[in-house]
């Protein structure tokens, strides 16, 4: 426990801000619902916020070489901070889309410093017990923070400005932490073309769930408040399908590393196509109906991600791992960019259910791709199959944290 001690603040503030920035996406769906903005002007401010986000991801390396780590968390915090407090100030559809353009650049930029000092700082030893530690301040923190909604209320100012708080406060871990300011990660390269050649199946799955992920986190609260739902019973709804990802995500990925991983990805797709259409067809508008329904639903949705980047980290060659998920994690930008202004049109057209019907239709699209590709290519060796791990899309650094865990496989660099 002493080797982790010195990553006790990266931690403290990456709870913080995974809080914060999971608040903050419940909110805006709630609060302009409130303020009557359609479903469409919803989903363009999660397409705005997933867009700037794209771009973190690609520029942050430039700035921590610029400037370091602890000048470029400052920076970003305090940009994040106040953009925050924009949204309550200016309370309009455009000034709403550039500022969640800007939370997202920042976001990235933010878990990006984060990981990669973590990446910097931990043992190999400890990489076991550092990422358990932050898959589950993750859980707990995104889940946890939700419940600020009721408890201050979506219509007022003071929502915001906790928010706001969260965001600063996590400054203070950061600057009195481990002052070692390690050197910036070199710029994770970015070769998209060669990750579609070594999966085209996953490259498309993580398109696929770029699209109903992003949908789903920008505008599962607005599907639950037109269905009638309070706020409290908004929030439940939005954490209960995120609770069942991580449920279900380690059974699924034991077993995918046992048999054809494709196999395990296509039933857990057929799943949540299922279990989208049985909110739509059966859930009506019970809350305890829709909340089974959409555990069920976040169980298979949500661990979609990792078991498409395993099997593609099974197909990559020798010290391809960390070139894979940074791929990887863009082509599943490209979809969370798309996916909730597609899903918001939707529903705007033919009501909240078919912010299901969205993402059912996509997991059958999806279905089809997996089956021909098992047809088009034998599946990957046992003996060439890497350990499963579970992936966070906090920022494309974070495949460097597994490298040397369960993420590593026969075909991770020893970097």
């Amino acid at each position: 426990m002493s080797s982790i001690r010195p990553l006790i603040p990266l931690l403290i503030a990456a709870g913080i801000l995974l809080g914060g920035n999971g608040l903050q996406g419940t909110l805006i769906a709630l609060r302009g619902a409130q303020e009557g903005f359609s479903p469409s002007v919803i989903g363009m401010t999660g397409t705005a916020y997933f867009g700037g986000f794209l771009l973190g991801c690609i520029f942050i390396t430039r700035i921590m070489n610029a400037v370091g780590y602890v000048r470029s968390f400052s920076a970003l915090a305090a940009v994040a901070s106040s953009a925050t407090l924009l949204l309550v100030l200016v309370i309009d559809p455009v000034s709403w889309s550039i500022m969640r353009f800007v939370s997202g650049f920042c976001f990235a930029g933010l878990f990006t410093v984060m990981e990669a000092w973590m990446n910097s700082s931990v043992q190999n030893h400890d990489r076991a017990r550092v990422l358990a530690l932050y898959r589950i301040i993750d859980i707990g923190s995104v889940t946890g923070a939700q419940f600020l909604i009721p408890f201050f209320g979506a219509d007022g100012f003071a929502i915001f400005a906790i928010m706001s708080i969260m965001i600063t406060l996590s400054l203070v871990p950061v600057s009195l932490a481990d002052r070692s300011n390690p050197p910036a990660p070199e710029h994770v390269k970015l070769d998209l073309a060669r990750v579609w050649r070594i999966s085209p199946l996953a490259s498309i799955g993580c398109i696929a769930i770029g699209l109903t992920n992003s949908a789903f986190r920008t505008l599962s609260p607005v599907y639950a408040e037109q269905i009638g739902m309070s706020v409290t019973d908004v929030v439940t709804f939005v954490s209960i399908g995120i609770i069942g990802g991580a449920v279900i995500q380690y059974p699924l990925g034991h077993l995918s590393d046992k048999w054809d991983r494709r196999r395990i990805l296509l039933v857990t797709t057929t799943c949540a196509m299922l279990a989208a259409l049985a909110i739509v067809f059966l859930a009506g508008t019970r809350p305890l109906s829709n909340f089974v329904l959409v555990f069920i639903f976040g169980s298979f949705a949500m661990p979609l991600y990792s078991l498409s980047a395993a099997h593609a980290n099974d197909r990559a060659g020798k010290g391809e791992f960390v070139l894979v998920n940074a791929a990887l994690m863009m082509f599943y930008s490209f979809g969370a960019i798309g996916g909730p202004l597609i899903a918001s049109f939707f529903m705007q057209s033919f009501g909240p259910r078919w912010l299901f019907v969205f993402c059912a239709t996509v997991y059958a699209i999806f279905i089809l791709i997996i089956l021909y590709r098992m047809r088009a290519r034998a599946a990957v060796p046992a003996g060439r199959r890497g350990p499963f791990t579970a992936l966070l899309r906090t920022s494309t650094i974070f495949a460097r944290l597994t490298r040397r865990h369960g993420g590593q496989g026969k075909n991770t660099p020893e970097e």
